[in-house]
């Protein structure tokens, strides 16, 4: 008999507008019952689980939990440990993975709704920061995006230096679409380092961060930076963490598409269990319900405001919140 976890996993990827209340109330009793953390958290509120009968009751676990504590649930050995970037000193949240394929299935499908078959691309990374340390779960994506590209073409970048713009130069008369992820300092070092060069032929992905190399700019006036320099019409944008499977990507303006997984609800900045999406701008609380072997439920410290049905924007960052590496430029 197929346990909650699988049944789950299978259903996921039938997800619509229609269900998502279902199932991630069907998740929420579950995971308050076998997640051995979130249930010690609940017990803490005094939450009936019984009495959670919308999203909008649902207690959400403090992002800052996956740094102290293992948020597994179910007693499943993890195979897969992605770990945060951050800055000197600070401690890395911890993702302990039980599914490593079920991750990258969900990974793949949500690129491929938005971005078409991976097949159709030629994918370059330029991720210098995350490929000098371990557990990066974007790299774990990026690398299985560039095998299954199946382009020779594709690959990992460390160093800005003349082979990638080489690189990016051949693919201009590709039959292939060209897509050049990169976190946010490393693009902005590539178009100093190489002024006037011309990708209007690429699709360019920022990941956010600035690690601590180069002064935290607003989006805004990052990605004017990266299509003056470059000249393209957007910077498109992916919102992913450590603490979730899911990603949310944007193709300009700031302004990022949910995929059927995840749903983003809005609390009240001086009241984190005051849960209201008519604010006009509050805290993130994310469900991703890709998350059903750790929590999918996180209250994270990114400042957001609901832009449409299925879209939000990313504003910045609570104070004194870490600095994370994925998206954490200010508006």
């Amino acid at each position: 008999m197929a346990s909650f976890s699988d049944s789950f996993k299978a259903s996921l990827f039938d997800t619509a507008p229609d269900t998502f209340e279902r199932q991630a109330l069907a998740l929420f009793g579950y995971q308050a019952e076998h997640n051995p953390i979130y249930h010690t958290y609940l017990q803490y509120l005094r939450k009936d689980i019984n009495q959670v009968t919308s999203l909008e009751q649902i207690p959400f676990l403090p992002i800052s939990f996956f740094k102290h504590h293992p948020v597994i649930t179910g007693n499943v050995p993890a195979k897969v440990m992605f770990e945060s970037s951050g800055t000197t000193g600070q401690t890395p949240s911890r993702h302990y993975v039980h599914d490593p394929g079920f991750y990258l299935k969900v990974a793949r499908t949500i690129f491929e709704k938005q971005y078409g078959s991976l097949t159709n691309w030629h994918i370059l990374a330029l991720l210098p920061s995350y490929l000098q340390r371990k557990g990066s779960s974007l790299v774990y994506m990026a690398d299985y995006f560039i095998q299954q590209s199946q382009s020779v073409e594709s690959g990992f970048f460390l160093h800005i230096r003349h082979e990638l713009v080489a690189k990016l130069q051949k693919l201009r008369n590709s039959d292939r679409k060209t897509l050049l992820i990169g976190v946010t300092f490393a693009l902005l070092d590539l178009a100093e380092q190489f002024p006037g060069l011309d990708l209007s032929h690429v699709t360019i992905m920022e990941t956010g961060g600035m690690k601590g190399r180069r002064q935290e700019l607003l989006r805004e006036e990052v990605h004017q930076l990266l299509t003056r320099s470059f000249g393209v019409k957007s910077v498109h944008s992916e919102y992913g963490m450590t603490e979730l499977l899911s990603q949310a990507y944007s193709s300009g303006e700031g302004i990022f598409g949910l995929p059927p997984t995840m749903k983003i609800l809005l609390r009240d900045v001086n009241d984190p269990f005051c849960i209201n999406n008519s604010l006009r701008s509050g805290g993130i609380n994310v469900i991703d319900l890709a998350n059903v072997d750790s929590c999918a439920f996180i209250e994270t410290q990114d400042l957001g405001a609901i832009t449409g049905p299925d879209t939000f924007r990313v504003l910045g960052r609570f104070d004194n919140s870490d600095v994370r590496g994925c998206n954490l430029m200010v508006q």
